[in-house]
């Protein structure tokens, strides 16, 4: 563990508490590890270092796993109407009234990145918002997410931060967390630069008011995001890793982090993000929720509350309206 970034130990952890909460199977966090670490004999020294008995660890002789093209299933373009599995009042479905949907696609670094762009119809320029899927890649609630946004009034791009690699849609579910880690952080901030150019592009965005939002590990990416990428006008980054300490001075834009009350592996370490943003000029506010956990906002997941999820997007929404 002491070897892996910072990212990879984030999702391994996280991972561990799917495990062990009965939410992910053995296999399925083994493979997770694996596709990780890049080695069988690595994913079992991860697994024991986060807890894991002598009985649960794979044997360092076991192959690697065959990544599979069964993500297409879960993961993708959105079909028409409800969003599977969506719980919560504020889902929009795809072809609902008065938004328009498409994927487009923009260069970055020699590469074409492909993204799910959702907004009001009309040709009026407005403001937008950048979104970070979370580690499971572009996937319909985040499409929906885009949605929840356009439906605000917002433009909203949801980028798939694995087109290089064929997107989302065509890769093994327990592969997708480990390409991600793998690509790096940075390759993934100079991605959401290049979207944030492409808005500023277009005819229906107000050039000075853009705005980042991510999940989990798209949190991570968002306050890594914050660091860099200056024209932002806000941010919010709901439970994922702080940026570096050492970067807070560098902030720009107005940041607004989301915490779970029950999700220590993360909100316990919340005081001192606060200490070193308090220590700046950076315009910020950090909300722990009570009595939910982690990913409490996917909708799609098993630790959904509905009234704290409520609350911690109208907030998100407030926040954005304050700065854009």
């Amino acid at each position: 563990m002491t070897q892996l970034g910072k990212f990879e130990k984030y999702l391994i952890e996280e991972f561990f508490d799917d495990y062990r909460s009965g939410a992910m199977s053995r296999h399925t966090f083994t493979r997770r590890v694996a596709f990780i670490t890049g080695s069988m004999a690595a994913a079992a020294a991860a697994m024991a270092l986060v807890g894991c008995t002598p009985g649960e660890l794979p044997r360092s002789t076991d192959p690697m796993p065959t990544p599979t093209s069964s993500g297409a299933s879960s993961a993708g373009t959105s079909t028409t109407g409800a969003v599977p599995g969506a719980k919560s009042p504020l889902s929009v479905p795809e072809g609902a009234p008065g938004l328009t949907t498409a994927t487009v696609k923009f260069p970055s670094a020699g590469a074409e990145i492909s993204g799910y762009l959702a907004r009001p119809e009309g040709g009026k320029a407005g403001p937008a918002v950048l979104i970070c899927h979370e580690n499971r890649g572009l996937t319909p609630h985040i499409q929906d997410v885009a949605r929840r946004f356009a439906k605000a009034g917002y433009a909203a791009l949801a980028l798939d931060l694995l087109s290089r690699e064929g997107g989302t849609a065509s890769m093994d579910p327990d592969a997708v967390p480990g390409a991600l880690t793998q690509a790096g952080a940075q390759r993934h901030v100079s991605d959401f630069s290049a979207g944030f150019d492409y808005l500023r592009s277009q005819d229906f965005v107000d050039q000075g008011r853009i705005v980042m939002n991510g999940y989990c590990f798209g949190g991570g990416i968002t306050w890594q995001a914050a660091t860099e990428i200056s024209g932002l006008k806000a941010t919010a980054a709901f439970y994922g890793p702080a940026p570096d300490l050492n970067k807070v001075p560098n902030i720009k834009p107005a940041v607004f982090g989301v915490y779970a009350e029950l999700d220590q592996r993360i909100t316990g370490a919340m005081p001192a993000l606060r200490d070193a943003l308090a220590a700046t000029n950076v315009r910020h506010q950090l909300t722990v929720y009570p009595g939910v956990d982690h990913a409490f906002h996917n909708d799609t997941g098993p630790r959904y509350v509905e009234a704290q999820a409520t609350a911690a997007w109208n907030d998100t929404l407030a926040w954005f309206g304050q700065y854009v």
